[in-house]
């Protein structure tokens, strides 16, 4: 019962997801569109540009807005009302509105592109706009809607709805004898009075949602990190992955030693000697003094191999020659496509120079 106990809890702690993630499984979860980053940061930037915005070209949007209002009073009031009138107009207008709008758009999309890339880099993905059957699921949308993420999405926009009351009660309520005074001033005055609070207001909300925003994100790089744990079991999962099955990794193995036994086999017809135990080792040596500067192992076996080399060079009258301490000594230290020790040259140089008046006597 307590060995039972014990795998237990040992299978329950391997199961624990206690690691941090391998690269793999960030470059997975990366290549899904799963990263970790905060939708508040560019929302607070963008407002905090576009404040910046108006700040800067303040004169020039008043401009805009001015020639917009007043051409209407100035050069359209006789205006026959005609297909062609009206579509001028609203050509017209819509120009005007554009040349208001794109400096807005423009900080705003930059702004956009920016707080992305700075969050998580470059990344483009589609996965995450692959349709999915699971959030079908009634079950999982229940989960998703009562679960942890939906509380702490809840407390987040409770708490940037306090903050942005909090910010605009304490500067309007400190401007209230200012508001009394506006009774007795031009209008125009009022309009510059209200565009300056308004701006005031605006950079106030914006550096208080980007110091939430932050902490946003640093909440975000947590519970992303904490998703991408791992357990013992899953990293040894993921090594052997990617190592391959040790089974086909074996067959493969296999396949390539017979490969090359049988390369090694077809290498013994074209040797010049063949150095035996004489039962246990066979080394095949191939010389061609244009080409090499020493003597070559080709092939090179025991036992069985041995026997199979000698069989194979009876077959095409290659000479076998036994020489044990010279046969072992080649057979444990020069391998196959190696060229021969050098301590071993006068040895070797000796058996190849009978060999070639062997062969010589034969052509006689």
């Amino acid at each position: 019962m307590h060995r039972y106990r014990l795998r237990m809890n040992l299978q329950l702690f391997a199961g624990e997801k206690t690691e941090k993630a391998t690269p793999k499984k960030r470059s997975d979860s990366r290549k899904k569109g799963q990263v970790a980053k905060s939708a508040e940061i560019p929302g607070a930037l963008i407002l905090l540009g576009a404040v910046c915005c108006f700040v800067m070209l303040g004169p020039y949007f008043s401009k805009q807005i001015t020639s917009m209002f007043s051409d209407i009073f100035q050069h359209r009031m006789d205006m026959n009302v005609t297909q062609e009138n009206v579509l001028s107009l609203m050509t017209y207008y819509l120009i005007e509105m554009a040349k208001f709008l794109v400096p807005i758009f423009f900080v705003v999309v930059v702004i956009t592109f920016a707080s992305s890339y700075i969050q998580i880099g470059w990344l483009l993905t589609f996965e995450s706009l692959k349709p999915k059957l699971s959030t079908l699921n009634p079950i999982s949308g229940a989960k998703n809607l009562f679960g942890m993420r939906a509380v702490v999405e809840f407390l987040k926009s409770s708490l940037k709805l306090i903050v942005i009351s909090i910010v605009v009660y304490t500067v309007i309520w400190s401007e209230k004898q200012r508001f009394l005074e506006l009774a007795t001033v031009p209008v125009q005055e009022i309009f510059a009075y209200v565009a300056s609070l308004t701006l005031r207001l605006g950079i106030f909300v914006a550096v208080l949602l980007i110091l939430l925003a932050i902490a946003d994100y640093m909440y975000q790089k947590y519970d992303y990190e904490k998703k991408l744990r791992m357990s013992k079991q899953d990293i040894k999962d993921e090594h052997k992955n990617a190592e391959g099955d040790p089974l086909i990794k074996g067959k493969i193995r296999s396949r390539q030693r017979q490969m090359a036994l049988m390369r090694m086999m077809q290498e013994v017809p074209n040797a010049d000697v063949i150095i035996t135990n004489p039962t246990h080792f066979a080394v095949a040596l191939q010389y061609d003094g244009t080409k090499m500067d020493a003597p070559k192992v080709i092939a090179k076996g025991q036992d069985y191999l041995a026997l199979r080399i000698r069989e194979i060079a009876k077959e095409h009258n290659v000479i076998t020659m036994e020489n044990k301490p010279l046969a072992r000594a080649l057979y444990e230290r020069a391998e196959i496509g190696e060229s021969v020790p050098a301590d071993l040259f006068q040895a070797v140089a000796e058996v190849l120079a009978y060999v070639y008046r062997l062969k010589g006597r034969k052509k006689a």
